[in-house]
């Protein structure tokens, strides 16, 4: 017989014993039964009934506070009041009508004086009323919640270290709430002043995610929320916590120098085409003028005007990333 054939019979006999060892030899042994009765045995003791009775309550009450975390931050529409507050503004509703259409009334004015135009001065008021005071508005709101997420790890870690070196949540928070970095020292503060009136800790840091609408400071509130009702390390959680909005913002900024180079190339590509048309404009008027004097000028340039805006907002879109 040939030796590579008995050789291949024999590894086959040793595979096919081991593998009939590993998975038969706990069932012959009555091992895995053993191990079946002694849990049994161990579930059955009053400590061991308590302690899984309390991590399905536990558990019940974590999903019971997503739930309600959940329908508290649905998307809602913002009133006016709101939408100052976020900017960090202490306006009344009216103050900022007033201004708006102070606004618009001084950009109508000098549109007129510049042009002598009365449409184009009406444009450009409604513009000025309406355009610039809700740009203005958005601007401010970006800015401050952009410097609630940068100061917002720094504040969960002040928290950390005081709550591992003995002191209470409220005396970390109320640290925080007068010596913290703007908006976060304001923001802290108003939670410090709702609890003094008997606002649960819970719903003042709830609020204070509404007020900011950032994944960073619903994450905040989710953890707290959680603690307060169902228990646990409050340091580990709000470290871990802190690690992942950090990793985030590192995250966010990588995305944004990787995406720099693109974003300047859609600059260049959007700006090319009114570029070579004042260009022209200096060298060629007449040439370029037939674009506004004549019909089918008026035509190409809204057409033009059309797949310029539709190319802009394909490349807007292909250069945005969210994390």
């Amino acid at each position: 017989m040939d030796l590579n054939a008995i050789a291949v019979a024999v590894f086959a006999t040793v595979s096919v014993g081991g593998l009939a060892w590993v998975f038969l030899y706990p069932l012959l042994s009555g091992e895995r039964r053993a191990e079946k009765r002694q849990q049994t045995l161990v579930m059955r003791t009053p400590e061991a009934r308590l302690e899984r009775v309390n991590a399905a309550a536990r558990r019940e009450q974590i999903a019971q506070s997503l739930k309600d975390l959940e329908a508290k931050s649905g998307k809602r529409k913002l009133t006016l009041e709101q939408r100052l507050t976020q900017a960090g503004l202490d306006w009344a509703p009216r103050k900022f009508w007033i201004a708006s259409a102070g606004c618009g009334l001084v950009l109508a004015l000098l549109t007129f004086v510049g042009t002598a135009s009365p449409a184009i001065a009406l444009l450009a008021g409604f513009a000025g009323a309406l355009g610039v005071p809700r740009w203005t508005l958005g601007y401010l709101t970006r800015k401050r919640i952009a410097g609630f997420i940068s100061e917002l790890p720094n504040a969960i870690d002040i928290i950390v270290r005081g709550i591992r070196s003995g002191l209470p949540l409220g005396d970390c928070m109320r640290e925080i709430a007068y010596n913290a970095q703007e908006p976060l020292r304001s923001e802290f503060r108003l939670v410090m002043e709702s609890q003094s009136v008997g606002v649960p800790l819970s719903e003042s840091i709830t609020k204070l995610a509404q007020r900011i609408p950032v994944p960073e400071a619903n994450f905040f509130a989710i953890v707290i929320t959680i603690q307060s009702k169902a228990g646990g390390n409050l340091s580990e959680a709000l470290g871990n916590l802190s690690r992942v909005l950090r990793d985030r913002k590192r995250m966010q900024d990588k995305v944004k120098a990787m995406s720099t180079e693109a974003k300047t190339s859609a600059a260049i590509i959007g700006a090319l085409p009114f570029g070579v048309a004042l260009i022209t404009f200096f060298t060629s008027p007449d040439y370029i003028s037939l674009l506004w004097t004549t019909l089918l000028g008026k035509i190409v340039l809204g057409v033009c005007a059309v797949w310029m805006t539709i190319g802009v907002l394909v490349m807007r879109k292909m250069i945005n990333f969210e994390v």
